[in-house]
């Protein structure tokens, strides 16, 4: 291992890619299983929860609270029907969606937090919630999505200019009281070109410029009758689009967002994007999935931020795991896991690292977010394919380390002494001699950033490192 050591910043790929982990059609996976089975962390996570504290029968999630109900339609309960937010007036951060926040954050990615709220809500209760976050860093918070759609509970409970305001109210309480959070206004977009306006653009215009990010929902395929029916020929609760179309209606969305904003863009993403396998096979869908990045790729989408892939295990045919049927802790994985994998490895969707100039021991990293965070670089020589690669840390070495070689990424923990680097080589033998770097950055520990670490406190962590690891590396077996 060479002596020096040089600074490396990690900053925005070209295209996010962010990844649904739980909804009404699955359960949270950890992040080291999620990890360890694509080979790198995501720019965020996005996690979905409810809030509907005026209910009654808050705050059980609606489908178990109510399990013999007569339902035929997954929206047909009181309200939507998530995992509820445990937090909020009155609630309590050392429960759900909180224990998976601090999960997502201290394997190195960011929090995407979607939150359908009852529009009745007083402030009191929004002020709470914007308290809530402001410890997890640079969180996007998606409020109310599908906004102009009909299933959700919100749309019920009061007007579509209502579902507006109250948009635009939460928003500006979220801007005042956790400013280092980001609010996702997610509507239909444009869904006739040849009308070129928004769906219900009149009510909604005044939330484009309040909102910090664009976003809209676009599934490429389908099965919105799931799990009440089964996607047949002929059926009416299922559809399939063009892939071209989809891209299409996604940038006329944005542009139209854009003449909304005055001329002035902000970051447009799909905040859930996939094929339904349950329309298309497992196989249309990996072919469907790779079919629109490759648009994004020839078109240049220099307007586009990123998507979000819906999601990583599925009880349906959404997922690039199916939950199996008899035991919810086990996934099968389906052929579009290794197109997915393929895509987020590719250069577009990396995260951008620029190695500085070299630094000296004690060093102090700094953890802004997944597109903003400086760590330090180890170069490292290799004879060829090695045959051990090991990091060894001190016993009372309390690091929180994300960890880079050879494209793939290892997690750390607190506790955790040594570290097999091993399987960065497995898919990704090297052919001969090289020299490669050791990326090592210092998310927090806790999931949650320390407000006594100075007036940024709520944007950035910081991590000194006192000494580094060793690192073992032999290029042939113990005993020939």
């Amino acid at each position: 291992m060479s002596e020096k050591i040089y600074g490396v910043h990690m900053g925005k790929a070209r295209f996010a890619v962010d990844l649904g982990d739980g909804s009404e059609r699955g359960e949270y996976v950890n992040q080291d299983y999620i990890l360890h089975s694509l080979g790198r962390p995501h720019r965020s996570i996005s996690l979905m929860y409810c809030y509907y504290p005026l209910d009654k029968e808050w705050p059980g999630r609606i489908s178990e609270v109510m399990k013999d109900a007569n339902v035929s339609f997954q929206w047909d309960y009181p309200y939507d029907d998530y995992f509820t937010y445990k937090g909020g007036l009155g609630g309590t951060t050392d429960d759900e969606p909180f224990t998976c926040m601090r999960d997502v954050r201290r394997h190195g990615q960011d929090v995407t937090l979607t939150l359908t709220v009852d529009p009745n809500v007083s402030d009191e209760h929004l002020i709470a919630i914007a308290k809530d976050l402001r410890p997890f860093g640079r969180l996007m918070l998606r409020i109310n999505h599908e906004a102009t759609g009909d299933w959700f509970s919100f749309t019920k409970r009061t007007t579509y200019q209502g579902v507006a305001d109250f948009f635009v109210r939460f928003s500006k309480i979220i801007h005042e009281y956790a400013p280092n959070v980001k609010t996702i206004i997610c509507i239909g977009g444009v869904e006739h070109p040849e009308k070129g306006e928004m769906e219900m653009e009149k009510e909604f215009a005044q939330c484009i410029p309040e909102a910090d990010i664009w976003s809209v929902d676009k599934y490429m395929a389908l099965h919105w009758g799931w799990p009440f029916d089964v996607a047949l020929k002929g059926g009416t609760s299922h559809s399939r689009s063009k892939v071209q179309d989809v891209y299409n209606l996604t940038k006329l969305s944005f542009e139209r967002y854009k003449e909304l904003n005055g001329g002035t863009a902000k970051p447009m993403v799909m905040s859930e994007f996939n094929a339904d396998g349950d329309v298309t096979g497992a196989y249309d869908q990996a072919m469907m999935v790779k079919e629109f990045c490759d648009i994004m790729e020839k078109d240049g989408a220099d307007w586009f931020s990123g998507f979000t892939f819906y999601q990583f295990r599925d009880r349906g045919r959404l997922g690039l795991e199916i939950e199996d049927p008899n035991n919810a802790d086990v996934g099968i994985p389906q052929p579009v896991m290794e197109t997915y994998k393929e895509i987020i490895h590719s250069e577009s969707f990396l995260p951008k690292m620029e190695l500085g100039s070299d630094i000296e021991l004690p060093v102090t990293l700094r953890w802004g977010g997944a597109e903003d965070a400086d760590g330090l670089a180890i170069p490292l020589h290799f004879d060829g394919n090695p045959h051990f690669c090991e990091l060894y840390f001190d016993k009372d070495d309390d690091s929180n380390y994300m960890i880079e070689i050879n494209g793939r990424w290892f997690y750390k923990s607190p506790k955790a002494k040594v570290i097999d680097l091993m399987s960065a080589f497995y898919e990704k033998p090297l052919d001969g001699e090289c020299d490669m770097t050791l990326k090592l950055f210092a998310p927090p520990a806790s999931g949650e950033n320390d407000p006594s670490q100075g007036d940024d406190w709520a944007d950035n962590y910081y991590y000194t490192v006192k000494k580094l690891p060793k690192v073992r590396l032999e290029f042939e077996p113990v005993v020939l």
